[in-house]
């Protein structure tokens, strides 16, 4: 398993376990060795996002490049590692599994003057975020600034996924764009006054109600130091 924040890889002695290719068992290479590489193109991997070359792995691990060269041939031919073609190419099975999970959404701050949220010179970087902590749809993340949702445990300076659609159900959390302004609050209808009320979490500060307002998408996860 990989642990991308911290760049650390966790049981990777696998190789024990895919010691064997067509019922041959490989005895011709050291594990222990075999464990290094992998462990150090994940980490690598995982530090850089990109894949080390035979040259890096043999200085890292003070071996020669034909000894690196002969384990990653018999890691390939036993299935331990993935190779698309070239050496840039080549993925062990916990890199692979990282690529296809992990989706990169824009970051964007405070939105004013009626541009798109996620035109380019709103978007500040990306974050990797894993799909299964994600589900199915289109996402985005908002740079929350400001005390308006703190009772909803959203302070200035959180990160905030935002799932892009352009309906809402009542109580949730919407990004709302107002007079060309966007703004985050949770969404009720109000059949009373026949407009929307748009909630702030916080007891300072008072509901705000309008005819109309266009939802560019809905609040669905929070990251936050603590």
């Amino acid at each position: 398993m990989i642990d991308k924040e911290r760049g650390r890889v966790y049981n990777v002695s696998i190789v024990d376990k895919v010691h064997k290719s067509k019922g041959v068992l490989m005895r011709s290479k050291n594990s222990t060795l075999m464990e290094k590489i992998l462990e150090y193109i994940n980490n690598e991997y995982c530090q850089t996002e990109t894949m080390p070359t035979i040259r890096e792995i043999a200085s890292a691990l003070n071996v020669s490049k034909s000894c690196v060269g002969k384990y990653i041939t018999e890691m390939k031919n036993n299935g331990v590692i993935l190779n698309n073609g070239d050496w840039r190419g080549i993925r062990t099975k916990a890199v692979n599994k990282i690529q296809h999970n992990i989706q990169y959404l824009p970051v964007v701050g405070s939105i004013a003057c009626g541009q798109p949220i996620l035109a380019e010179e709103n978007i500040e970087t990306y974050l990797p975020i894993p799909q299964e902590f994600l589900g199915n749809g289109k996402f985005f993340i908002l740079k929350a600034e400001g005390e308006s949702m703190v009772n909803a445990g959203i302070n200035s300076g959180d990160y905030v996924i935002v799932r892009q659609q352009e309906t809402a159900e009542e109580g949730q959390i919407v990004v709302a764009l107002i007079e060309n302004e966007a703004t985050l609050k949770r969404y009720y209808l109000d059949k009373a006054r026949k407009q929307i009320r748009l909630h702030p979490e916080n007891d300072k500060m008072s509901d705000m109600y309008f005819d109309n307002i266009v939802i560019q998408g809905v609040a669905i996860k929070v990251i936050k130091d603590l």
